[in-house]
């Protein structure tokens, strides 16, 4: 048996991550809005003994392409993460909670007040998950005349993490005693004013919310460019990725892990979990039939809409689908790391353009495994003991029909081989992931001393 254990967290886009799940029997058309199915697909990921669950967002409306594409999107409305997951917190009490939210759209003292707030809501399963938006339309949202480039927006979020991992030590832990029979509430010397004055913030403090349970709550992070490596290396707890093979994969694994030691840090303060979106059918007839029934579902301008950021100022409705992209771009800015999957994926295997958009509605670049329960723990395993993963970020291409066979297929599967835990192993989502919870900076002149 195992000592070492799958991490896996649940990847819930609205519907499903295929871009025509929406049309789909086995989906709810309304998910976005409606409370009452991301309460079940809570509910479904805990009993699945899974660690986390994960919204993407984006402070602006998540499409590209022209008319026809849009009136076909399924994924224009939804809820903001951190409130949804402070209402689904009450009725789990186990699995964690990831929220994206963005370093260069949002203030660091409300977005540090928020997730320390829903730390303390959901009793410690909070995570934030640091994006620096790399939409190029929702610059226009917040005032500004044009959207940063990338340098740019990794400087600040460096900047940004670090100040909002200060607003959250704040408080010392025992900085509120309340005391009744003393009267004293609060410890004066145990609050702490930031006094941040840097490049991109200049923020006060302190924060006007205690200590979160976990100390911070759980950082993770998305991205793959060496921007995003760097970021990951220097700030995060889990990095979500995306390949298509073993080898990408503990290429990837081995360099992010590797620049783990210039930051004071060891290996396992990083969870590495590359997205895996699992199409399962009993047999593997019945799997192979599932996929061609959703990809049946998507109309031609939906998915061409997912090519146009790979081949950005291109008409490619002028070009034939079932023959390959007339050329392979350089990665365009903004989106290398992404694009690099998608563009090395086109070249190596010589897909046409139909082809390339079909695997790409699937779960937009990350890898699709079709087959049975135990072929897809056969490729989870593969991976997770061969130096490409910790675990996983799970994307059922289908809600709430996906995770649900997930759970009662697979799960079952990797339980049976002593890949994954037959129960949770604490209550937050730090003692579930196995990672430490941090010291305040203002703790760590007293520890040395003692």
């Amino acid at each position: 048996m195992s000592q070492r254990k799958l991490r896996l967290g649940a990847f819930l886009m609205a519907t499903g991550h295929h871009v025509a799940a929406w049309r789909h029997p086995g989906s709810q058309a309304d998910a976005g809005v409606n409370i009452d199915h991301y309460i079940a697909l809570a509910k479904t990921a805990e009993r699945g003994l899974f660690d986390q669950v994960f919204v993407a967002d984006s402070p602006g409306v998540w499409h590209q392409g022209g008319r026809e594409s849009l009136s076909r999107q399924g994924r224009l409305s939804y809820f903001e993460p951190v409130t949804l997951w402070a209402a689904l917190s009450q009725v789990t009490s186990h699995i964690g909670f990831v929220a994206t939210a963005s370093t260069t759209y949002e203030d660091p003292f409300l977005l540090a007040r928020k997730f320390a707030s829903l730390d303390h809501i959901s009793k410690g399963r909070a995570a934030w998950n640091v994006v620096t938006t790399s939409a190029e339309n929702v610059f226009g949202n917040f005032g500004l005349e044009a959207h940063p480039d990338p340098a740019t927006r990794y400087a600040r979020a460096h900047e940004f993490v670090d100040v909002v991992k200060g607003l959250w030590d704040s408080f010392d832990d025992d900085a509120l005693p309340r005391d009744p029979a003393s009267g004293v509430h609060l410890v004066p010397e145990k609050l702490h004013e930031l006094n941040h004055i840097g490049r991109f913030l200049k923020v006060k403090g302190p924060l006007n919310i205690e200590r979160p349970p976990q100390g911070h709550p759980v950082i993770v992070q998305a991205g793959s460019s060496e921007d995003g490596k760097e970021l990951a290396a220097a700030t995060a707890e889990a990095i979500f990725t995306a390949w298509t093979s073993l080898a990408e994969a503990q290429a990837f694994y081995k360099d992010v892990k590797g620049r783990l030691a210039k930051y004071g840090r060891r290996p396992e303060q990083l969870l590495v979990l590359p997205g895996i979106s699992p199409v399962i059918g009993r047999t593997e007839a019945e799997a192979q039939a599932k996929w061609a029934e959703l990809q049946a579902l998507i109309h031609p301008a939906v998915g061409l809409a997912t090519l146009e950021p790979f081949w950005p100022g291109e008409d490619l409705t002028k070009w034939a689908l079932d023959a390959p992209p007339p050329y392979i771009p350089e990665a365009p800015r903004g989106i290398h790391s992404r694009a690099q999957v998608v563009l090395e994926l086109a070249r190596r295997e010589g897909y046409t353009v139909r082809q390339l958009y079909e695997y790409l509605a699937g779960a937009r670049g990350h890898w699709v495994v079709v087959g049975t329960p135990q072929t897809i723990a056969d490729r989870m395993q593969e991976w997770f003991e061969n130096g490409a993963a910790d675990g996983f970020n799970v994307m059922p291409p289908v809600l709430p029909q996906s995770l649900d066979e997930f759970v009662d297929l697979v799960v079952p599967e990797l339980q049976r081989r002593g890949l994954f835990r037959t129960a949770y192993e604490g209550r937050t989502l730090r003692e579930n992931l196995g990672l430490e919870r941090p010291a305040s900076r203002y703790a760590q002149p007293q520890a040395k001393a003692a």
